[in-house]
């Protein structure tokens, strides 16, 4: 017996890690600089550290209560109604519970190219098939209702990755309003904000009251620091409250999760250091670096450096690790991390001696 056929399914390439690194090249985790997976450097609110420590003692109930006061906190900080709310683990898998709730199989969905490999793949996990709106470098990855909607042809459900990994770009709420205003009325228009609070400007929530064909994706993985407990949600039309629990696995997110998101959320300290810092970062880098970059709305700057692959490569031995796009359909850029001041410091440095060798 075999699995049923998933040649048309991609893998998922994460950045590598510190310790895998270190392993391969002989060296240090310490001494590396790891720029590569949009992490936050200051890692985890220290209050959510806390709250997990206390969580681990309760680590055998099941976590309902903590689910649900996660549920009301967000729901308060939205000003949308708790059901609104979908907890999931990571943002990948709010996509996947929205994937569940609105494909047939056979349904398309319209994701962008380049972009986050998940969109596509949560919905072949469900049967649907995939099309893609191209954002094309030439004119700076412009992200507008036209270059949608010009690609656009009757899918189920259409992707807005806002601000765009790994561009930086962000859609305009006018731009997405009218994305959801000219498609089909059966369509979803799902707008992937993981990176929105590195954004100064408005989220497209604002946009869901009297709709019921735009959702939103958020995530503690980025300004929170909480990429490792997989901790994400979406917000939904109201008309699509009742589906999530038709769809979601048994308690979607766990009782540590919770917990730290939980106390995450109170920790506005960090979130607004975290944020700062980024801000920063994403000037140093485009005013300091020997290659061209694109304006970035998130934690990282996407670089043109002729070669990604080897300028990662010779990155990495150096003790930096960069994103080398290759993946994403990119191979001569390299996507950069906001790092500390220290971190960032040293890896423009670095990049620009490799870059004039």
């Amino acid at each position: 017996m075999e699995p049923r056929d998933l040649s048309a399914h991609t893998v998922y390439q994460a950045g590598r890690g510190v310790e895998e690194v270190a392993r391969e090249l002989g060296l240090n985790p310490d001494d590396l600089v790891k720029l590569a997976s949009n992490e936050n450097p200051f890692g985890p609110s220290p209050a959510a550290v806390e709250a997990i420590r206390e969580a681990a003692a309760s680590a055998n109930s099941y976590p309902k209560a903590s689910h649900a006061d996660l549920r009301e906190k967000l729901a308060d900080r939205w000003s949308v109604a708790p059901e609104q709310v979908w907890l999931g683990n990571g943002g990948d898998g709010v996509l996947d519970y929205l994937a569940r709730a609105a494909l047939e199989p056979g349904d398309t969905v319209l994701v962008p190219t380049p972009g986050f490999a998940y969109y596509g793949m949560s919905a072949r996990f469900h049967h649907g098939e995939v099309a893609e709106y191209e954002l094309s470098k030439d004119d700076g990855f412009a992200l507008d209702a036209e270059t949608v909607l010009d690609a656009y042809d009757g899918e189920r459900v259409v992707y807005l990755t806002s601000p765009h990994n790994p561009s930086g770009g962000r859609f305009s709420l006018g731009s997405v309003e009218t994305i959801a205003d000219e498609t089909d009325d059966q369509t979803l228009v799902v707008v992937d904000e993981a990176y929105g609070e590195f954004a100064d400007a408005p989220s497209a929530v604002e946009l869901l009251e009297g709709r019921d064909d735009i959702a939103v994706l958020r995530t503690f993985s980025k300004v929170y620091g909480l990429a490792g407990v997989r901790l994400g949600y979406g917000i939904v039309p109201d008309e699509w409250a009742d589906a999530y629990g038709r769809v979601n696995t048994p308690f979607a997110a766990s009782e540590i999760a919770c917990r730290a998101g939980l106390a995450a959320l109170d920790d506005r300290d960090h979130a607004e250091k975290t944020v700062e810092t980024a801000a920063w970062a994403r000037e140093y880098i485009a005013e300091n670096l020997d290659a061209p970059t694109w304006e970035s709305h998130a934690n990282f700057v996407l670089a043109e450096v002729g070669d990604g692959s080897a300028v990662a490569d010779e990155l990495q031995r150096r003790g930096i690790i960069v994103r080398d796009c290759t993946s994403f359909g990119l191979p001569e850029c390299v996507r950069i991390t906001c790092g500390t001041e220290a971190e960032t410091r040293t890896a423009v440095a670095e990049c620009n001696e490799v870059l004039a060798e």
